[in-house]
This record gives C-alpha cells, sequence and structure tokens, in this order.
C-alpha cells in the first residue's frame, strides 16, 4: 500500500517556505517567468526529474527528421541486446537508395547502390548527415523492411514511456499516423543520456566523410548555443519546425524541445529562450541536508511502531526564482514496513508538486534500524492492521 505521510508536515512546509522566500526576498513582488514564442515547448532537468517548464508538452505533432533520434535509440537497443554489432554489414538495397539517396535529392550520406555499410558508419550518417538513407539501411538491415522496423520503434517507444508517440517510417517522412510530443521527445533524450550514453557523443560528432564526400554535422542548432552537445531537430509542412537539444554547463545538464515553430530561425530563436531560461528563471535551493528526518513511516511487528525517514542526499530543487510558494511537498512510501528495518535502506521519496505535477522528487531512507519484536507484539500489530488498519 502507498502511504502519503503528513508527519513532521509543519516542519517540512516551513522548511521549503524559507527555503524560497530566502530565493525572492529581494526581487520584485511579481518576478518574470520563462515565457516563449515557441507554441509547444518543455524544459527538463534528467538528472533530479525536475520539469522546469511545460507549454502544451502533451500536444502532438509530426516528428520529422526527429524520427531518426528514435531510429538512433532502437539501434543502440539492438547493439545492447546483440541483435547486431557496430561492424554488422548492412546491405543498401535498390529501395533505400532511391527513395534516400542521392536521387532523391534529400539529406544523405551518398551510400552506394548495392555496397555494404557497417552498423558503425551508417549511425554516423544518420546522426552527421541527418541521411535518409542511412535510417532505411538500418531499418531493412534490423528488420527486412522499413514498417516492420517501425514496430520496433514504437516497441520501444511505449517501454520507456513515450505514450504520445508513434512512428510510422524511420527517415521522418511525412505520414498519417505519424506523431510525437514534446515530453516523449524529452523522454527518448533521457533514455539516450541514461542507457545509452557511451554512444552520445555521435550527435556532436563535427563532421563525417562517406563516399569520398565530406559533410559537417547538419544538426542547426550545434554550435548556436553555447555547450550544447546534442540531439537534433526536424520539420514537417503540416506541423512547421521543431527541435531537440541537451545541454551540459555549470554540471547541471537540462533537456529542451521546441515545436510548432515557422521558420527555423524561429526555431533557434525559440530554443533559446527555453535553454537559457533554466539558468536566468530558475535557482538551486537547499531544502534539506542529507541525513535529515523528513517524516515518520509506520512500522509492522518492530520492538518500535515507527521509524524516522531521512534525505538519502542533499535536497536540491531547481525552483523559480518567482511565485515558488505555489509548490507543494509530499513523502510518499510503501507500508507498513515489515520488522526487521535496517537503517539506511530506501524506503520512499519526498516529491515537489507544482501547478503541473510532480517536479521533483528524492529517495528517503530508514534513519535508524527496528528489531524484530517479541511474538506478543507480533501478533498484536496483526490484530490492529486487522481490526483498524494502519491509518
Amino acid at each position: 500500500m502507498n502511504w502519503t505521510v503528513s508527519v513532521r508536515k509543519s516542519v517540512v512546509f516551513f522548511a521549503l517556505a524559507m527555503a524560497l522566500l530566502g530565493a525572492v526576498a529581494a526581487r520584485p513582488a511579481q518576478a518574470e517567468s520563462l515565457k516563449t514564442r515557441a507554441p509547444i515547448a518543455f524544459l527538463f532537468e534528467p538528472s533530479s526529474s525536475t520539469t522546469l517548464f511545460a507549454k502544451n508538452a502533451e500536444q502532438a505533432f509530426q516528428p520529422g527528421s526527429l524520427a531518426k533520434i528514435m531510429v538512433a535509440a532502437t539501434v543502440f537497443r539492438a547493439i545492447a541486446l546483440g541483435d547486431v554489432s557496430s561492424g554488422t554489414l548492412c546491405k543498401v538495397s535498390e529501395h533505400a537508395w532511391r527513395t534516400g539517396g542521392a536521387p532523391a535529392g534529400g539529406a544523405t550520406m551518398f551510400a552506394a547502390i548495392k555496397s555494404e555499410i557497417p552498423v558503425e558508419d551508417l549511425l554516423n550518417g544518420l546522426l552527421v548527415h541527418n541521411a535518409n538513407d542511412a535510417a532505411i539501411v538500418l531499418a531493412e538491415c534490423l528488420d527486412d523492411s522499413e514498417s516492420a522496423f517501425a514496430r520496433r520503434m514504437n516497441e520501444l517507444a511505449l517501454e520507456i514511456g513515450m505514450t504520445g508517440s508513434t512512428f510510422v517510417n524511420p527517415a521522418g517522412f511525412e505520414a498519417a499516423g505519424a506523431r510525437t510530443t514534446a515530453r516523449d521527445m524529452a523522454r527518448l533524450a533521457t533514455y539516450i543520456l541514461k542507457d545509452h550514453s557511451h554512444h552520445y557523443a555521435l550527435f556532436a560528432q563535427s563532421d563525417f566523410t562517406w563516399n569520398t564526400i565530406f559533410q559537417r554535422n547538419k544538426n542547426p542548432l550545434l554550435g548556436e548555443i553555447r555547450q550544447l552537445d546534442g540531439l537534433g531537430a526536424g520539420y514537417s509542412e503540416a506541423d512547421g519546425y521543431a527541435g531537440l537539444a541537451s545541454v551540459l554547463r555549470n554540471d547541471r545538464r537540462v533537456i529542451a524541445v521546441v515545436a510548432g515553430l515557422k521558420s527555423d530561425k524561429n526555431r533557434l530563436t525559440a530554443m533559446k529562450e527555453v535553454i537559457e531560461g533554466a539558468w536566468e528563471y530558475f535557482t538551486l535551493e537547499r531544502l534539506f541536508d542529507k541525513g535529515v528526518v523528513i517524516a515518520t513511516a509506520r512500522v509492522f511487528g518492530g520492538t518500535q511502531n515507527n521509524v524516522p525517514l531521512v534525505a538519502a542526499k542533499h535536497v536540491d530543487v531547481l525552483l523559480p526564482r518567482g511565485g515558488t510558494l505555489d509548490y507543494r511537498l509530499r513523502v510518499v512510501y510503501s507500508g507498513p514496513l515489515k520488522a526487521p528495518v535496517e537503517s539506511g535502506a530506501e524506503a520512499g521519496e519526498l516529491r515537489v508538486i507544482g501547478e503541473d505535477g510532480i517536479v521533483y522528487r528524492s529517495v528517503l531512507v530508514t534513519g535508524e534500524a527496528v528489531e524484530l519484536g517479541p511474538m506478543q507484539v507480533r501478533a498484536l500489530s496483526s490484530l490492529q492492521n486487522m481490526l483498524f488498519g494502519w491509518f
């Protein structure tokens, strides 16, 4: 059973209020907040799973070439599972050459028809050249057809929580039913950074030469925003320009998504607005030190009925510089905990909740050990639970 704990509530809310009041005391009553011209935008801090800003984050749009980031993640997963290796040779079919290669006139790595190319080089073509032929060759190499590979993409998307996304083809060509959301794109970037970080440098590779043709990285956001090191951009006739970016600055990484823009220039401006807002409009506040008791949890069958829950690490939260008193704290754990209870065992989490839901969560651990109680204590605990529950 999940329990929401209000024990020590006054202490918790007082600490939050003092931290936030201190942060805004010297600022105007009507502090500025992040704004962007993008119709769709999302800003996320992955290390603490903190949502910093959301604007129409669940609104669907066609991904365009952002689908290639999903292709990359799907191939990374296939490599991790042993379905292919970086050195697996993939044959360039006539379909891939005509649909995504030089005859098609779009972004291409100029893969020669009927040639065989290692997966590693196709990933370079996909992410550096934004190559349509690389996307199709990879799809056919893993699953014989674009449609079968799209199913693999969608299976992974659901697995990592991209519930608002459907991918129809690997190149991101305009197609009925193709859709994604800003929140889903942030989930995809988070997945790559967490589970396939050793491949992440591909997104920032400055250039790649294939078939004797030198091409610079086609991501229009690279080099335009300070310390942006990935991921990509997309365009569709139906929904305009979109971008997915990740920035590591001053030991803080943020992921930003914008969509629905009318030009590549507007996309860049909007992305700058959102990314720079992470440092301009949010400040890192320490709400609790590591080891501070935040709440207590009920214990079943122990020498004592409660155990303190303490912060497993310093609780440092990115919070808006203005309007922060709208945030609430909640402690949640599954319980009652069953004795014996070890000290330092993970037992629940502290959540900071804003208007759009949970914006931060931090692990809580038991602050001390609770030994198994004698038989009569355990019997009494069982009777109490049967008659009254653990309210």
